[in-house]
């Protein structure tokens, strides 16, 4: 190693131990673990739902289709386990819902995207505002009228059984692939700041989370989830707000961010190459975002758990506001670190390793001087890890037990098996979890592998659920054509880019940084440009339109081939089954049984 090698090595081990944990930060941070802990023993052992002499029913008129289904999973037991008998608050769930979707890799990556790439990326609050309204109006209303358990019960109902199974299997596997970046990126961050074993770090996060998911279930969850975000806000917001402060103020932040080419607005290229346009982040945003929002069992299920349409509704209005503003203080934040390293980066100049130690570093660097602040961030991006890795873990049981035991294999647990096989399965997934990071740590290629997996099941699935509810003619022949066209082509463009990026045939995107007043003797690395001319044109796409290409394909190749193969006879779907925009355009025969229903129901 040579001697700038050793002062750069030096620095980092420097402020790594100036900026350990102190006795506050630790206050802070277990307090969390404990309430985490506490919840999750409340809601097993000692917070029970009131029994009523009346079961709850739909709040919407039912049709037969959905008289036949069950609604306790067997019993009372598992629906409240499962679904909180569908009885849980507005509020919490809404919390749950931002839970769901924002993770420590969130909160890393989106600081980092708008270090790396400019504020372009800012346009995504407007994609999530209008994904909340198309969710609303389109599909959450379908999943209410019909008052399923899982989602992709749904894709039976509308189309066959067989279309359920593997959607349901393509969810379970994008879950367990998705289960390691949960827990490995905060753990990294914790790592960072207190020096902990990575390993150690890991195994608390997996073994509180599935202890207070297999004690409570859905309710502590829930519950647990809801003050676990209103940590990480508090958390961002406090960095965003100090950082602020100790900054030379807004307006010499957003003139750095100008001169430093990050203030980008109104990029319109017309090119699917650019990373972030106006279209790609509008377009590509919205269509990623209301694909897990819409028919994505982790969200659905807290959609149903609560009573009534009105109020799934304004869980969805609560969660679309809270992310969207969440989202725009993280990319304020990445302005920030911006302003903060513009003349020194941290990743050249040997601070870091990896983009996503962006804001950690900042954090104790500007503000982690504070008692507590350092702990109260961890505690932030440890709530977020713990929020979302519940979230799946109570879901993919459900999914198992509802999907795959009951709708693929038709078995008929009773309710003692069928509680010992959904906690069980919280435990599998748990030491698959902890696997997994051990796998992610020693294997890198792992990690695009992982991220073209779970890009081709979001659209793929969102495809097939979208098919249904606005395609009436969409029968099983085009909607399975449909699924396997989109799955081969998101596959074919996700893999293929992912290979030329580790081929280093693609040129890097990142704007320029500079090490001009770094207090050793950085040089830049010579940038060595390709011409990727040579490089297939799809690989050359910016990620953001993997999604709707896979969602588009299904829609169109799916219709064609359903109006080529004996369309569906539209008249004789129920209209429970077609999303309510459409319902004026239906025949009179598809409200036949929601009619005769409401009359006996007068009767």
């Amino acid at each position: 190693m040579d001697m700038s090698g050793r002062i750069i090595t030096t620095l980092a081990s420097e402020w790594t131990d100036n900026y350990r944990f102190g006795n506050t930060d630790y206050i802070v941070f277990l307090g969390m673990i404990v309430l985490s802990t506490g919840t999750g023993i409340y809601f097993g052992c000692f917070k029970k739902t009131k029994k009523s002499i009346e079961e709850v029913e739909p709040t919407l008129p039912t049709s037969a289709a959905t008289q036949t289904r069950r609604h306790d999973f067997g019993s009372e037991k598992m629906s409240e386990y499962l679904l909180g008998s569908r009885k849980l608050k507005v509020f919490p769930v809404a919390m749950s819902l931002i839970a769901s979707y924002v993770s420590g890799v969130t909160i890393l990556g989106t600081t980092s995207e708008i270090y790396n790439y400019g504020t372009q990326y800012w346009f995504i609050a407007i994609a999530i505002i209008l994904q909340g309204i198309a969710v609303s109006y389109i599909y959450i209303p379908v999943f209410t009228a019909l008052q399923v358990g899982s989602s992709y019960e749904y894709l039976e109902m509308r189309f066959h059984s067989v279309i359920r199974s593997i959607a349901s299997f393509m969810f379970i596997l994008d879950e367990i692939l998705f289960l390691p970046f949960v827990v490995y990126v905060p753990a990294i961050a914790l790592n960072q700041v207190s020096g902990i074993n990575l390993h150690v770090i890991s195994s608390v996060i997996v073994i509180v989370c599935v202890f207070y998911t297999f004690v409570g279930g859905i309710k502590a969850v829930v519950h647990t989830d809801a003050w676990q975000t209103l940590v990480m806000f508090l958390s961002v917001l406090a960095v965003a707000a100090l950082g602020t402060y100790y900054a030379s103020g807004l307006e010499k932040l957003f003139d750095d961010a100008a001169k430093g080419g990050r203030l980008i607005f109104t990029n319109t290229n017309p090119s699917p190459y650019v990373r972030h346009t106006v279209w790609s982040v509008l377009i590509g945003g919205f269509s990623y975002w209301t694909s897990f929002n819409a028919v994505n069992q982790t969200m659905v299920q807290r959609y149903m758990s609560l009573p009534s349409l009105k109020q799934a509704r304004a869980s969805m209005a609560i969660f679309t506001i809270g992310v969207a503003a969440f989202v725009s203080v993280c990319c304020f934040v990445g302005l920030l670190i911006f302003e903060k390293y513009q003349d020194c980066d941290p990743l050249s100049a040997g601070l870091i390793t990896h983009d996503d130690q962006l804001l950690p570093l900042y954090v104790v660097q500007s503000v982690g001087h504070i008692p507590g602040m350092a702990g109260l961030f961890i505690a932030g991006i440890f709530g977020a890890a713990l929020s979302s890795l519940s979230v799946v873990l109570n879901s993919t049981s459900l999914v198992i037990l509802e999907d795959i035991v009951r709708g693929c294999f038709k078995m008929q647990p009773s309710e003692r098996a069928a509680t010992v096989l959904v906690k069980s399965t919280i435990i599998v997934l748990g030491v698959l979890a902890l696997s997994l990071v051990f796998v992610l740590e020693h294997l890198s290629g792992i990690l695009s592998i992982c991220t073209s997996m779970t890009a081709i099941a979001a659209g793929t699935t969102f495809g097939l659920f979208t098919l249904g509810m606005l395609v009436p003619w969409a029968n099983n022949i085009g909607t399975a054509v449909g699924g396997i066209a989109s799955a081969l082509l998101a596959g074919w463009i996700s893999f293929g880019t992912q290979f030329s990026i580790a081929a280093g045939e693609l040129n890097s995107q990142k704007l320029n940084v500079s090490v001009e007043h770094c207090t050793t003797n950085v040089t830049l690395p010579d940038t060595v440009w390709v011409d990727e001319e040579l490089v297939f044109p799809l690989y050359r796409l910016s990620y953001h339109w993997i999604n709707p290409i896979g969602v588009a394909t299904v829609i169109v190749v799916g219709s064609i081939v359903s109006l080529l193969t004996k369309p569906t006879d539209v008249k004789t779907l129920d209209a429970e089954l077609i999303s309510p925009v459409l319902h004026r355009f239906l025949p009179k025969e598809c409200f036949t049984g929601r009619q005769q229903t409401n009359l006996l129901s007068r009767t």
